[in-house]
């Protein structure tokens, strides 16, 4: 699916259908150049869920968790990832098991490592008027969305009037 983001508040009612749909042990993947809305998507995301924590990127530490909410919020930032070898000292695993959802920021550059996820990728465009705009395209890896996708693309196509399905 693809949709086209006019503003921040476009970017807060994407992350709120997500988070409306999101259970616990959810991994989701956001890719796109930097500042393109991950980081915002990603607030946004956690105050819909109830985090009350400012929520930061994690670029230097790599991750921050934020356990207040209907579940645990994990948000990772692989941005500055040196080795591979690092990913595995994160424990996203583990913190996969203990049943919150986790958001990686620059998930895209450690390829499939991460499993199955809901992959959105952010980028700047512009649209027919040519105003500047955000590209949003969600897709799925994997089993662990697809029961509920349906559902998740009734909403967004609700929520946004351009949007664009494939």
């Amino acid at each position: 699916m693809k949709l086209f983001l006019a503003s921040l508040e476009d970017t807060a009612r994407l992350a709120q259908v997500i988070a409306a749909h999101s259970r616990p042990r959810d991994m989701i993947v956001l890719a796109g150049e930097m500042g393109t809305g991950k980081t915002t998507f990603t607030q946004s995301f956690g105050r819909a869920i109830g985090v009350t924590d400012p929520i930061t990127s994690p670029t230097f530490n790599l991750l921050h968790n934020y356990g207040q909410g209907r579940m645990a919020l994990h948000h990772a930032d692989l941005y500055r990832l040196e080795r591979t070898g690092e990913l595995a000292d994160l424990g996203l695993d583990e913190l996969q098991d203990s049943g919150g959802v986790i958001i990686v920021e620059w998930g895209d550059i450690v390829g499939n490592d991460l499993g199955d996820a809901l992959i959105i990728r952010f980028a700047h465009s512009t649209d027919v008027d040519q105003t500047q705009v955000r590209t949003v395209e969600i897709d799925l890896r994997g089993q662990q969305w697809s029961s509920r996708w349906p559902k998740v693309c009734a909403d967004l196509d609700a929520k946004f009037t351009k949007s664009v399905r494939g």
